[in-house]
């Protein structure tokens, strides 16, 4: 998520709404009442600005189903196939490949600091407090995948093992194309030269993986839609993994706690009290000892007793220093 969005943090939380019955209403749209809509969903706030884009959304999801805006409105509490379209309509895929190399020269950083005390206590060592032997990361809202795979190439090629990645995000066909692994021109040419060698060309027959939240009809409408000319090395898809994970419910996508999670430019899209509940969640998935990364400038009201900003030039960087 890359269109930054200024929320007011002074907003009184009150109760969620709730779907009321819109056939007595006309074939305008009501955009106040879609945009509570979805942030009763997700959390997610679409500010006045962007009615034109959550109408178009709302207009694709409709014409999708054959339906009126109205008809969609009332079918919405029923079908979870239809609430996932409009959910992934709204929300905004769009990443870049080594969109903030701070950041991840920090985790990369971070691994190989592991993987040296590993190394150096004969494997039974880890720079964090957990006797997980895998070196954890995880890319909270990773859109389709290209944060995630940056991660991969870049601690692949300093050769790093023993670790893990997993990109999750509230859109269904966003975790489609980012466990597809495949990408167009454009995005190639964000890719330093020196991790070329992570990706190949796509071929007509060749398929990385198939997608764990979709059927083949939609992993076709996926990769065509993604207008794919190229695809992820097989190479690194060991460490990698997806998963459908909405940020607002309070269970975690794994069991695992985490060494190293990222949350960039997604606080953004939230109330401040929204934000100060995902980002204690957060904290619970870290390991003693682990860190959270935030875009720069994200959250400078957050304060914490169990977690202490780390002094860092360029990284808005956070460790977990109590339970």
């Amino acid at each position: 998520m890359d269109k930054f969005i200024q929320i007011d943090g002074n907003v009184t939380k009150s109760n969620k709404p709730t779907l009321v019955n819109a056939s007595s209403q006309d074939d305008s749209l009501d955009v106040q009442q879609w945009q509570q809509y979805i942030e009763q969903e997700i959390g997610f706030v679409l500010p006045n600005v962007q009615r034109k884009w959550l109408i178009n959304a709302i207009d694709n999801t409709a014409l999708s189903y054959g339906l009126t805006a109205i008809k969609l409105w009332n079918q919405l509490p029923k079908n979870n196939e239809m609430r996932q379209q409009l959910l992934d309509n709204v929300l905004i895929h769009e990443s870049r490949f080594f969109r903030y190399m701070p950041s991840i020269e920090f985790v990369t950083k971070c691994a190989l600091d592991n993987q040296r005390l590993r190394i150096a206590s004969g494997g039974t060592s880890s720079v964090v407090n957990t006797s997980d032997e895998l070196f954890r990361i995880w890319s909270v809202g990773c859109a389709s995948g290209e944060e995630v795979w940056s991660l991969a190439m870049s601690l692949a090629a300093q050769q790093l093992k023993n670790h893990t990645i997993l990109g999750t995000d509230v859109s269904q066909q966003a975790i489609i194309n980012a466990e597809l692994g495949y990408y167009n021109n454009r995005q190639k040419l964000l890719i330093p030269h020196s991790y070329q060698q992570f990706v190949q060309p796509l071929y007509e027959h060749s398929v990385i993986r198939k997608p764990n939240v979709c059927n083949s009809a939609t992993t076709n409408e996926a990769i065509t839609s993604h207008q794919a000319h190229w695809q992820i090395a097989p190479s690194l898809q060991q460490n990698v993994s997806f998963a459908l994970h909405n940020i607002m419910e309070k269970t975690p996508p794994t069991s695992h706690l985490q060494h190293i999670i990222i949350c960039q430019n997604m606080l953004i899209y939230f109330r401040k009290f929204d934000q100060r509940d995902i980002l204690a969640r957060l904290s619970e998935q870290c390991v003693l000892g682990g860190y959270i990364i935030l875009a720069p400038g994200e959250a400078l009201f957050w304060r914490p007793s169990n977690m202490r900003r780390i002094a860092h030039p360029q990284v808005n960087v956070w460790q977990k220093i109590n339970a």
